[in-house]
């Protein structure tokens, strides 16, 4: 709705006196017309009163509308209706009323020596106004759905990048204009399905509902503000804090306070949604509308709904938009000149789960501070809880804080999976200056146990002891990078990592990459455990450059190869489901010097040396073996008799092909190919 509706409204009583209409002036112009509230320049108004006439028509043109404390602005209003006497030596006018690129609205206006009534109506909206001779500085204004939209002038004043899009308004405000003194507004509003945004849409509101009281105060010097009232439901965003107002009624008190030039002031902000959560404190904007101080006290005593309502927002920066949290906690939180000054939480009994199983805490209790002056102390501790599935024990983490970091007081050590997960060195520094969160420290692992691991993650039953020792663990920018390495013992051999490297670790296709060294590996007990035949002998191994995305494997070169002729006292034997597989995975055949049809007479068979690689990239893997002629590699070199070669002849294969032939391969689902 255009800008200059509501003004004009309030300046028809003072154009319109009763001495004006009486004196039958067939036109009149004016270069310029003051009101309490505003000036129209531009003026004409024309009558024709035929002689004898019951009535006649009025005509009102006002070239330019201006309202600095209201922030309407308007140009080109035409109003057009017919005048008439009333019983109480007034008159009365309703006509259709037009401005520039606006639909057109009816403006009725009754004047009398008393009081003066406007009403601006647009189908089903209405907005009435009234003032009376006794108090000509008071009007009073009633909205039966109003559009929000109308008062975008008005908002614009407190809020210039603020776009009202939706919504109605119904109530009945109170505005005051006196020669000497400030512009007030006040009186109760009703807002249903509101809608706004800013320029930048880093703040907007959908379908909002509330019932408010309002007050405005207005000066050149100084604006004050207050609204009270429930909120009854709708959406919100600000920033990265998204609210979803439940269908209960959500208690809400802000009062508002600018000096000319100056940002906003908050002196109280109040937030009551039952038990699920309470706030109250104080803030401060600066000039540029960015928060520079806060003081807020807030408490939960029923933590479950807390995601779903207020915290989706900052929870699915880091991926956890979908944790279920339960407890309750306390929580007082500090920012001075724009910057984190100080945190004091306590938890009782929180539990926060995972639904995608990447980690869970049972039990988190205690309290944790943070401060960015002067040191303070809390300790936080938990019974139990998973990562990716892998289980931990009970811990207790004492803090320290000082000059904006969290830091553990000594050595942390915990059960994990029949061995010990060790943390050391703890350094946590919250978002700063438009950084995120910098977590540092380091990690030992003694003693776990690999077959739990292996179940816990799906993996076929490996068995061995997990041991490791990472000095520094680096958390930035969504990444952690681990120095140092982890050693697994296995198949009676070693694997280490090295290189480690995980992004986005809980949010969405978290990625991870690593080198992999194998030594010495018992063939014999590796392949029991993947169904893979019967191999016997040792194996190193590499895979380098190896990057996972979702856990899935979309980058490594890999490449296998047996001790040589093997070692004294290891036999060098292959079965034949092992050359089988084999030679289903890589795309090879066996050549032997007794007739393919005597194959099937021996179980098992020497060989010297077994080697296969694969260099994956694009979801192709590119095979190689011991050694190449043209197109083919040898994958399985034989020894004694009967000799027998594994020979690829295609080294470009499918990867999602080749994931599930040695899916079949372990379920023996394969048969021999022989040249």
């Amino acid at each position: 709705m255009s800008r200059p509706i509501l003004l004009l409204c309030l300046c028809l009583g003072a154009l319109l006196a009763p001495g004006w209409a009486s004196a039958r002036v067939a036109q009149l112009r004016a270069e310029r017309v003051t009101t309490p509230v505003g000036t129209l320049a531009q003026v004409r108004l024309r009558l024709d009163w035929p002689q004898g006439a019951a009535r006649g028509e009025l005509q009102l043109w006002v070239g330019r509308l201006d309202a600095p404390d209201l922030g309407y602005r308007g140009r080109d209003l035409h109003w057009r209706c017919p005048l008439e006497r009333t019983p109480a030596d007034g008159w009365r006018c309703e006509g259709v009323l037009q401005a520039g690129g606006v639909r057109p609205l009816r403006l009725a206006v009754a004047l009398d020596p008393a009081i003066t009534r406007a009403a601006l109506s647009q189908g089903g909206a209405r907005l009435a106004l009234a003032r009376t001779a006794a108090a000509p500085d008071l009007t009073t204004f009633d909205l039966r759905a109003v559009p929000l939209a109308w008062a975008q002038a008005l908002l614009a004043q407190a809020w210039p990048s603020g776009r009202l899009k939706a919504g109605t308004l119904d109530g009945r405000l109170r505005l005051a204009t006196p020669a000497r003194g400030p512009l007030r507004v006040e009186g109760p509003l009703h807002l249903r399905g509101a809608g706004f945004e800013n320029a930048e849409a880093s703040i907007v509101g959908e379908g909002l509902r509330a019932d408010l009281q309002v007050n405005y105060r207005s000066t050149p010097a100084a604006t004050r503000a207050s609204v009270a009232g429930a909120l009854l439901g709708g959406e919100f965003l600000a920033g990265n804090t998204y609210v979803a107002l439940p269908a209960t009624p959500v208690g809400l008190e802000v009062e508002a306070r600018q000096s000319a030039g100056a940002g906003w002031s908050l002196p109280r902000l109040a937030w009551r949604d039952g038990d699920v959560l309470a706030a109250e404190g104080t803030a401060a904007l600066s000039a540029a509308g960015d928060l520079d101080a806060l003081d807020v006290r807030v408490r939960s005593d029923d933590m479950a709904p807390l995601r779903t309502r207020y915290l989706s927002g900052w929870m699915g920066l880091v991926g956890l938009g979908d944790v279920d949290l339960h407890g309750a906690m306390a929580l007082e939180a500090r920012i001075a000149g724009g910057r984190l000054a100080g945190v004091d939480a306590q938890l009782q009994g929180v539990d926060l789960r995972d639904p995608a199983q990447r980690f869970v805490f049972d039990g988190l209790r205690g309290d944790l501070r943070y401060s960015a002056g002067a040191p303070v102390a809390s300790a936080l501790q938990w019974d139990g809880g998973q990562l990716y599935g892998l289980a931990f024990g009970a811990a207790r983490l004492p803090f320290a804080s000082a000059a904006g970091a969290l830091r553990v007081d000594g050595a942390v050590d915990m059960p994990m999976l029949g061995g010990r997960l060790g943390l050391r060195d703890v350094i946590i520094r919250p978002p700063q200056d438009g950084t995120g969160a910098d977590i540092r420290f380091g990690m030992r692992l003694a003693g776990i146990d690999f077959g739990k691991v292996s179940q816990a993650l799906g993996l076929p039953a490996f068995q061995g002891r997990l041991d490791g020792d990472l000095p520094h663990v680096h958390y930035a920018n969504d990444r952690i990078d681990f120095d140092g390495g982890l050693s697994l013992g296995l198949f009676d051999g070693r694997v280490a990592f090295s290189s480690l490297a995980l992004e986005r670790p809980f949010g969405t296709a978290p990625s991870l990459s690593a080198d992999v060294a194998m030594d010495d590996l018992d063939l014999l007990r590796l392949t029991e455990v993947l169904g893979f035949g019967s191999i016997t002998g040792r194996l190193d191994g590499r895979i380098d450059g190896l990057r996972l995305v979702d856990w899935t494997p979309v980058a490594f070169d890999a490449r296998f190869v047996t001790d040589g002729d093997g070692r004294r006292g290891v036999p060098q034997r292959i079965s034949q489901r092992a050359v089988q597989d084999i030679s289903s995975v890589g795309d090879a055949s066996f050549i032997t010097s007794l007739q393919g049809q005597l194959i099937g007479l021996f179980s098992d068979f020497g060989y010297r040396r077994i080697g296969i690689g694969c260099r994956l990239e694009n979801q192709i893997c590119t095979m190689s073996g011991l050694r190449s002629a043209g197109n083919a590699f040898t994958i399985v070199e034989g020894k004694g008799i009967p000799r027998l070669d594994v020979v690829g002849f295609n080294r470009a294969v499918d990867w999602p092909t080749l994931v599930e032939r040695l899916v079949a391969a372990g379920k023996g689902d394969v048969a021999p190919v022989v040249d």
